[in-house]
């Protein structure tokens, strides 16, 4: 007598929710890594926001938010997603990134996706169904964590160079104040408005479509 069974594949949830919080920069819970400066430089571009939103020069710690803090900002978030997009892009579009991914479809996109993220911010781990033995990914994946570890830390050190530099302010009516719950609510959207939305179309295409199937 035979037997049939019927395997349905179950979809990635819990790697959609682990590949999310490393693509934050790890300043949620769920990816370990550094992300205590993350977080720091996202106070800084909320209170950047927050004084574009009153008219006055961002203030924080005491020390003024000018173009130069804003430049080193930008340069840090800018770095991790271009890597990571940037090279997943690669991979699906060519034929040497193509032929390691077992899995095709929307789940061969959230293991891209999730093993440059790793290799960029965390500790370069994989899905079992991309073969990260491959020559692309083995020189691909050194390339973005070599940029995707240091960039960050580099930019990181230049804002802080560049606002101990600074001579304090003393505090005045316009000061955002960083202990109320109202700039918690500004971290957060600041939070899935600049970081989120950058990876929400490859995350749409990944582990949300899957989840769906």
């Amino acid at each position: 007598m035979k037997i049939l069974v019927c395997v349905k594949r179950v979809p990635t949830v819990g790697g959609a929710i682990t590949l999310m919080d490393m693509a934050l920069g790890e300043i949620a819970p769920g990816g370990i890594g550094a992300g205590m400066y993350g977080i720091l430089v996202l106070a800084i571009v909320t209170v950047f926001v927050g004084g574009l939103m009153v008219g006055r020069t961002p203030e924080y710690i005491g020390k003024k938010i000018r173009p130069t803090e804003m430049k080193y900002a930008a340069l840090y978030f800018l770095t991790l997603p271009v890597l990571i997009l940037s090279f997943a892009a690669l991979s699906i579009g060519t034929k040497q990134g193509q032929t390691p991914i077992f899995n095709p479809g929307p789940h061969g996109l959230t293991e891209v996706m999730y093993a440059y993220t790793s290799m960029a911010n965390n500790n370069g781990s994989a899905f079992a169904g991309l073969g990260t033995a491959a020559t692309w990914y083995q020189v691909t994946g050194g390339i973005v964590m070599l940029i995707g570890r240091f960039a960050p830390e580099i930019f990181a050190l230049g804002l802080a160079g560049s606002l101990a530099r600074q001579a304090p302010v003393p505090q005045s009516a316009g000061t955002l104040d960083t202990r109320t719950p109202l700039f918690v609510g500004m971290l957060v959207g600041v939070i899935l408005i600049l970081v989120g939305l950058t990876y929400f179309p490859a995350l749409a295409l990944g582990p949300f479509a899957e989840g769906l199937h």
